[in-house]
């Protein structure tokens, strides 16, 4: 009797579960500029941290989308329609992580902006992202490598940065002090060494930059790595709700 009940029932649970919506993924977005975005083919090896942070993803649960572009400010990001796509996709949960203040901060950029227009703009993002019940986190603009002759690393976003943290404190919003961190990395490496982390590269050693190239803006794989790192343990000392069951686990040690 019970054998045949459960063939009975057997093709009905299929079918149930064949309408049963598999749970449902949390959406990471990164929102920022060139530092932080995919880079196309011609550009390697110049790498965002992004696109280094999202290997950090489980993308069993979690799917990341890299909406960061090139030369984008708080402004400019509004203007080409970019944020408003992502605010029609976010659900209760989800998280945008928000980088700006390189382009915002070059007064000499059309994409520049005043301070009052920076902190303006974050609040915006914060409050509509907020609105959708996502989860904004504030980052503070990764560390340009500019030393001084005396090997000091100079702090060429302190008004900017300053900015950042002065809306997260004021709106609650989590921060990521990657400013900070990505100075203290840059000087703990020094003039030379630290060079290893940015697109710095000899006439010949690559055919995207025949003629070479010095750039201490955006990162190598490794510095980008380096920076997705910091994001990423600033992430888990933040522990904004469920946050580590999002990124991979550590294989376990064979005894």
């Amino acid at each position: 009797m019970q054998h045949k009940l459960f063939r009975l029932l057997l093709p009905a649970t299929i079918l149930l579960a064949a309408f049963v919506d598999p749970p449902r993924k949390r959406k990471l977005f990164l929102v920022g500029d060139s530092t932080m975005s995919d880079k196309v083919q011609k550009a390697f090896p110049e790498t965002g941290w992004g696109t280094m942070f999202a290997k950090f993803v489980d993308t069993s649960n979690t799917v990341v989308y890299n909406r960061a572009q090139n030369g984008r400010s708080t402004k400019s990001f509004l203007a080409d329609n970019l944020w408003a796509p992502i605010l029609d996709s976010l659900s209760t949960g989800d998280l945008v992580l928000i980088q700006f203040g390189h382009n915002d901060e070059v007064p000499t950029k059309k994409q520049a902006t005043t301070e009052a227009e920076f902190q303006q703009n974050l609040l915006r993002y914060v409050s509509e992202a907020r609105a959708r019940k996502a989860i904004p986190i504030l980052i503070t603009p990764a560390a340009r490598r500019k030393f001084g002759p005396d090997g000091k690393l100079e702090d060429t976003h302190r008004v900017y940065a300053e900015l950042v943290r002065k809306i997260a404190a004021k709106e609650s919003v989590p921060l990521i002090e990657l400013d900070g961190k990505s100075q203290a990395l840059l000087q703990s490496m020094g003039p030379e060494s630290s060079k290893l982390l940015f697109n710095h590269l000899k006439p010949g050693e690559h055919p995207n930059y025949p003629e070479g190239k010095i750039d201490d803006t955006h990162f190598s794989e490794l510095g980008a790595r380096r920076m997705a790192e910091i994001v990423y343990a600033s992430l888990k000392e933040l522990h904004p709700g469920d946050i580590l069951d999002h990124f991979y686990k550590p294989i376990p040690k064979k005894n």
